[in-house]
C-alpha cells in the first residue's frame, strides 16, 4: 500500500531542522487536497444518488476505523447544527465503538463479525446510504459493513487512498485520493486524513445541496443555538424576505426560529400555511417560493 511505504526523502526527517520539516508536512497537506481535484465528478455522481435515495426518512451511514473514523463521525455530526439533518437519520459504526473516539482501539478494526452484526442490528436496509472510510482501503470492519450493506440494498459510497482496494471495488460509488506515502510513514492521520476530510466535507455538503438545504448559498436549515446563530439567522431572514430587521425579528421568533419557515412567514405566510408549503416541497425553501412567485 502506498500510504504505508516509506518515503526515502524523508529518512532523515528527525534531524532537519523544525522549520524545514514543518514546510515539508505543510507541502503533503497541499499535495493531499490536490489528489481530490480527479475525484469531482465521482463525488457528484455519489451526492447525488445519495440524495435521491435518502428520500423523506432514509439514513446516512457512516464507517471507519480509528483516524477515518473519527472523521466520518466528525463529518456526520456536524450536518445536524449545519443543515438541520436530524440526528434520528444518521448512524455511526465505529469500530471499537464510541469509546474508540477518544481512546484508540486499533485491534477493533480487524472485526468484521461485528461490524455485520452492527449493520444488521441498526436496521440498514434500501433507504440508506452507508460511508466506508478507510485510508488502506482493505480494513475488514469497514469493507464488512460495506458488504453487509450493499447486501440490504443500501446505497454504498466508499472513500480511500489506495488504488483497487477492497473498499472501493467492494462499494457501488468509488472515491479515490492518491495521497501516497506519508511523511512520516504510515501515519495515516496526516495526508490520507487531511484528503479523506475534505472528500467527506465536499460529499456531505453535496449530498446537503441536493436535498434543498441550502438556499442563496446560505445555511438556511442550520439549527439557531446561540446569540450568534439567531444574529445570522435573522439577518438571512431579512435579506431573503427583504424586509427590515425588527420584521425579520418577529417573524423568526414566531416560527421558533426555523429560518425557512420565518422567511415565508416575513413574506405574508402564516405560520401554518408555511409549514404546510415547506412539507409539500420537502423542506426546500427555493422550490416554495418559487410556486409562491407563480401564484403571485
Amino acid at each position: 500500500m502506498n500510504t504505508e511505504t516509506l518515503d526515502p526523502r524523508y529518512r532523515d526527517l528527525d534531524l532537519w531542522p523544525t522549520q524545514l520539516a514543518v514546510e515539508a508536512m505543510l507541502e503533503g497537506q497541499m499535495a493531499a487536497i490536490a489528489a481530490l481535484q480527479s475525484q469531482t465528478a465521482a463525488i457528484a455522481a455519489a451526492a447525488e444518488q445519495a440524495a435521491q435515495r435518502l428520500g423523506d426518512d432514509g439514513r446516512l451511514v457512516f464507517v471507519g476505523a480509528g483516524t477515518s473514523g473519527r472523521l466520518a463521525v466528525q463529518d456526520g455530526t456536524e450536518l445536524y447544527p449545519t443543515f438541520g439533518w436530524g440526528m434520528e437519520r444518521m448512524v455511526f459504526l465505529m469500530a471499537g465503538g464510541s469509546d474508540a473516539l477518544t481512546e484508540a482501539r486499533e485491534g477493533a478494526e480487524d472485526d468484521a463479525d461485528a461490524a455485520r452484526a452492527e449493520v444488521t442490528a441498526a436496521n440498514i436496509g434500501p433507504r440508506d446510504v452507508v460511508i466506508g472510510v478507510a485510508a488502506s482501503g482493505r480494513t475488514p470492519y469497514t469493507v464488512a459493513a460495506i458488504d453487509q450493506a450493499r447486501d440490504a440494498g443500501a446505497l454504498t459510497i466508499g472513500i480511500a487512498n489506495n488504488a483497487g482496494s477492497a473498499l472501493l471495488t467492494h462499494a457501488e460509488h468509488a472515491i479515490l485520493a492518491v495521497t501516497g506515502s506519508e511523511i512520516v510513514a504510515g501515519s495515516t492521520r496526516m495526508k490520507a486524513g487531511t484528503a479523506q476530510k475534505a472528500a467527506l466535507n465536499l460529499l456531505s455538503t453535496a449530498i446537503m445541496l441536493r436535498r434543498g438545504l441550502v438556499y442563496e448559498g446560505r445555511m438556511v436549515a442550520m439549527r439557531i443555538s446561540n446569540a450568534k446563530l439567531l444574529q445570522r439567522g435573522q439577518r438571512m431572514v431579512q435579506d431573503i424576505a427583504g424586509v427590515d430587521a425588527a420584521i425579520a425579528a418577529q417573524a423568526l421568533a414566531d416560527a421558533g426560529n426555523e429560518i425557512r419557515l420565518a422567511v415565508l412567514v416575513a413574506s405574508g405566510q402564516s405560520v401554518s400555511e408555511g409549514q404546510a408549503l415547506l412539507a409539500q416541497h420537502g423542506g426546500d425553501l427555493r422550490k416554495v417560493l418559487q410556486q409562491l412567485e407563480q401564484q403571485g
